[in-house]
């Protein structure tokens, strides 16, 4: 079986019609000027658990996680993961650090907000929408080698078998497929012969956790080691280009979980290798 590259993997192509209209057209400051989009954030996800009877209900200021990029002076960067894992950052040329955080939370909630609504919802006519573009970008790259069909099957397949979860629900999911596709695990999965069922059932079911971030950071640690012959930079060449689509994605106003967590696993994976491996 042949999976689409971890960016079609996520299918940002046939999403980003349903996140353009958000982020550039309707995040009007004239409106969330007025709010403090920090309270308003937490306080959206904490009625939301209560609703749900999820965890949380209580109050619990581990709803909403906010990570400040360390810097000497601006502009400051400062990322927002939302209960589940979406993930956000500020978008905007930020003076200080308390305006990074309400850029971030100015996103994240436009985006939390817009994903109630019933448009957002996986329908049999979003997915016949998004493997048509999904499709139609496969067909618009000239330089991609693979034969698409089974990588278009897998995209449905997955549509299918999350069908009524909403855009953010179905992308903290994918985001979990983009990593295995970027690592190499799925690929490995297919050649022992793991059927397309068995890996969405399995890792549907498994939250990306500190143990599967390890292991992935301990397998680019041993492909650093196994380039050391040839001069290795395999984790410098990597980490380089996740930076640059992490930037890109936040400075877009993007949900940015797979970039982030890339740089993350890779940054680990630095740590993890021998002195002599990290130059």
């Amino acid at each position: 079986m042949v999976y689409p590259e971890a960016s079609r993997w996520g299918a940002p192509d046939s999403l980003a019609p349903l996140y353009d209209d958000v982020y550039r057209g309707q995040h009007s400051d004239g409106v969330l000027s007025t709010v403090n989009v920090v309270e308003a954030l937490q306080e959206f996800w904490q009625v939301k658990a209560s609703r749900n009877g999820g965890a949380g209900s209580g109050g619990s200021g581990a709803l909403v996680i906010y990570e400040s990029v360390p810097a000497a002076h601006p502009p400051y960067v400062c990322y927002v993961t939302l209960p589940g894992g979406a993930c956000f950052g500020s978008f905007q040329n930020c003076p200080t650090k308390a305006e990074a955080r309400r850029s971030a939370a100015k996103i994240a909630l436009m985006n939390s907000v817009f994903n109630e609504h019933e448009s957002r919802r996986i329908s049999e006519h979003f997915i016949e929408k998004a493997v048509a573009e999904a499709r139609a970008s496969f067909a618009g790259d000239a330089a991609s080698h693979q034969d698409p069909s089974a990588g278009i099957a897998a995209f449905r397949f997955m549509l299918e078998a999350n069908k009524g979860r909403t855009m953010l629900e179905f992308q903290e999911l994918m985001t979990v497929f983009q990593l295995l596709h970027w690592n190499g695990s799925l690929r490995a999965m297919r050649e022992r012969q793991c059927s397309r069922q068995e890996v969405v059932a399995h890792y549907s079911a498994r939250a990306l956790d500190d143990a599967m971030r390890e292991q992935m950071a301990r397998e680019w640690a041993s492909r650093e080691r196994e380039a050391a012959a040839t001069g290795g930079g395999v984790l410098r060449s990597e980490l380089a280009r996740a930076e640059r689509e992490l930037r890109a994605a936040r400075l877009a106003a993007r949900e940015l979980r797979f970039p982030k967590e890339k740089r993350d696993i890779l940054l680990l994976a630095a740590r993890l290798a021998p002195p002599q491996q990290q130059q």
